[in-house]
């Protein structure tokens, strides 16, 4: 047993000045990195997409067949259709070539999660849209048309994703971007 002394048992103040400096510093180190966990999704989703143009270029230019990317602003999700050479028909409303959805598990519809959306997206001859349906087509000559998607998250957080219409790949860029010379 201890002796009964007029002190009683605590922390000084110290002691407790030194574990909140040690908790500021912890906070200061960490807080960084928490922002960046809010982006991995973005980031996700951007490379994600960025993959799926690069399969549709070799996929159009390898099978040749004219593949479409068809980004649905209102939905938030894109999926992928192809004209077979063999069989076309026209629509005969429009007259144009119809489409039909791609089966294979490379053209199974996507949908973009919570919290990542579509801002706009930019597309040589048909203009920048924030709303409704966009498609981008895939040529069997190895051409894809120039394009620029801004995908953005719930946090403002803007990444741009540009089509390279000659080689089929992706650039993304950090922030609301429209690269110079895309669209000449």
């Amino acid at each position: 047993m201890r002796p009964h002394t007029k002190y009683s048992s605590g922390f000084t103040l110290l002691e407790i000045m030194v574990v909140i400096c040690i908790m500021a510093i912890m906070t200061t180190l960490i807080l960084p990195y928490l922002g960046s966990f809010g982006q991995a999704t973005l980031r996700s989703q951007a490379r994600r997409l960025a993959g799926r143009v690069n399969f549709l270029f070799n996929e159009a230019q390898g099978n040749k067949l004219v593949l479409r990317l068809t980004l649905d602003i209102d939905k938030q999700g894109y999926a992928v259709s192809k004209l077979d050479p063999y069989a076309i028909s026209l629509d005969p409303k429009t007259g144009e070539p119809i489409f039909s959805p791609e089966t294979s598990s490379a053209g199974r519809p996507v949908a973009l999660p919570d919290g990542v959306t579509f801002r706009d997206i930019t597309v040589e001859g048909v203009g920048t849209v924030n709303r409704g349906q966009v498609s981008v087509q895939f040529y069997p000559q190895g051409y894809v048309d120039p394009t620029v998607i801004h995908l953005q998250d719930d946090r403002h957080h803007v990444l741009t994703l540009a089509f390279n219409p000659l080689i089929g790949t992706v650039s993304i860029l950090d922030g609301n971007v429209m690269p110079p010379g895309l669209f000449q």
